[in-house]
């Protein structure tokens, strides 16, 4: 199927590895222009050399930017280009006793999860208003509904991430432009590729035993019972940053497995 993206130009933050670089690659492939982002100039240069080889043809550039300094982040907008689609993905999180995080911990969060959109899509909304057409997506989580006791902050962050898109697609009426937010659940990405390798080795058993303990024992509501690839998360999402989802705008598409339960 034809996305009709070729010649759009996005921009995924937090796109070195993971669900980010999965959505640069989907975008790529279907003809997209792709800046990428990662912390550091190092990381961008190895992600950009993976996707060239991958795609020879991806018209692909990248920048550095840390997005807890916002005078980064403010000469990372200055430097972009106009912007037909914005993937707000970059993020953190930190898993401990809600006794044992700090203000500082709760604010890096925030900060990071949930203020670099609300940046990015403060400087690129009103030129995709102008133009009239643009996709913003902001990259949540099952943990905005789940709410794990260990991840208050990271949770309390994906939630906000909600509201943010929620309210700026009031702002998209009668126009071209959508933003939405994406739901992912348990995905297999470098970090839970860790984790699995981590356990099996603490444990003795196997990495699919462990994957499959985990969806037992912790992630129960799961429909799915394992873990998301990072392509398939990415895959709904490419759909959504096309002018194909012209129809759905202010929603929380899920690709949660069922995680999160609920009738919508």
């Amino acid at each position: 199927m034809d996305l009709k993206l070729k010649n759009k130009t996005a921009f995924i933050s937090g796109s070195t590895a993971g669900i980010g670089f999965a959505i640069a690659k989907g975008l790529l492939n279907e003809g997209a222009k792709v800046i990428i982002n990662g912390r550091s100039e190092q990381s961008v240069e190895v992600a950009l050399n993976k996707l060239r080889k991958i795609n020879s043809n991806a018209d692909i550039s990248g920048f550095a930017a840390d997005f807890s300094n916002i005078e980064e982040v403010k000469s990372l907008c200055e430097d972009l280009p106009d912007l037909d689609i914005l993937v707000n993905n970059v993020g953190i999180y930190k898993s401990a006793s809600f006794f044992e995080m700090d203000d500082s911990d709760w604010q890096e969060q925030y900060e990071i999860n949930v203020m670099s959109g609300v940046r990015l899509s403060r400087y690129f909304l009103p030129n995709m208003l102008k133009q009239n057409w643009g996709r913003i997506l902001f990259v949540s989580s099952e943990c905005a509904e789940l709410v794990p006791p260990d991840m208050l902050a990271y949770s309390m962050t994906k939630t906000a991430m909600l509201s943010v898109a929620k309210g700026l697609a009031q702002l998209t009426k009668s126009s071209g432009v959508t933003i939405n937010s994406i739901i992912p659940g348990s995905t297999l990405s470098e970090g839970a590729e860790q984790f699995l390798e981590d356990e099996a080795v603490k444990s003795g058993k196997t990495k699919a035993a462990i994957e499959a303990d985990f969806f037992k024992d912790v992630r129960t509501s799961s429909l799915l019972q394992r873990f998301a690839s990072v392509d398939e998360v990415a895959s709904t999402t490419v759909y959504y940053c096309s002018p194909l989802a012209s129809a759905t705008n202010g929603a929380a598409i899920k690709i949660e497995g069922g995680s999160t339960g609920g009738l919508i």
